[in-house]
């Protein structure tokens, strides 16, 4: 099981954890980027910052449940978004915040950046979670 945590002194969070600790022996799945693709490789929500996220969250619903794992499961993520603005950062982290990765909470570090690897990708999440034990 993680342990979850925020640091006495530090800046309270909102909805993430600063630190987590993964108990020995357990093991952890990481995550390839979320991209706001459908199943045709079409991008979702152009020049929408909300569509594109709701897409990403739904892929990585889709990446964690192939690895017997779900939102609560996640420790880390770091979230990319194409932009220097951080009204659409923020924008993001709400949808992420409702998305239920906030369930842990996870760790995660949000970050705005010139460019990502598909035409018109405004977001992209990276995630690590613990794989449940198995009964």
């Amino acid at each position: 099981m993680a342990h979850r945590m925020t640091v006495p002194g530090l800046f309270p969070p909102p909805d993430y954890a600063h630190a987590a600790v993964v108990e020995p022996g357990r093991r952890l799945a990481f995550l390839a980027g979320s991209v706001p693709l459908d199943g045709d490789g079409k991008l979702v929500g152009a020049d929408d910052f909300v569509a594109q996220t709701e897409q990403v969250l739904a892929n990585l619903a889709d990446a964690l449940r192939a690895v017997g794992c779900g939102p609560g499961d996640v420790v880390a993520t770091t979230v990319y978004v194409a932009t220097s603005d951080p009204a659409d950062l923020s924008r993001v982290w709400e949808v992420v915040r409702a998305g239920g990765l906030s369930l842990g909470p996870h760790t995660s570090t949000l970050l705005g950046v010139a460019c990502l690897g598909y035409t018109g990708q405004l977001v992209e999440i990276t995630a690590v979670a613990e794989v449940p034990a198995e009964g």
